[in-house]
């Protein structure tokens, strides 16, 4: 599997993977938990939305399409 995107939180990486399972593209979230364990410090890049390496590139652009959609400063 291959990360499709890195979410600042649990609940944005489920908002792109529900997205994918809409589109008929599985998935799974990877380090959602790590974020309880980092206390004060900043924890970007932890949590990761994989998809099969040969879903990577359909799902890198619906991805793109919905960020495209996203107001601005409130792109996730």
């Amino acid at each position: 599997m291959k990360s499709v995107f890195e979410a600042s939180t649990g609940l944005d990486a489920h908002m792109v993977l529900n997205l994918l399972e809409q589109r008929r593209i599985a998935g799974r979230i990877e380090g959602e938990y790590l974020q309880g364990g980092i206390g004060e410090l900043a924890a970007m890049g932890f949590v990761r939305v994989m998809v099969a390496e040969e879903d990577c590139a359909e799902a890198r652009q619906i991805i793109s399409e919905w960020e495209a959609l996203q107001p601005p400063g409130e792109k996730v």
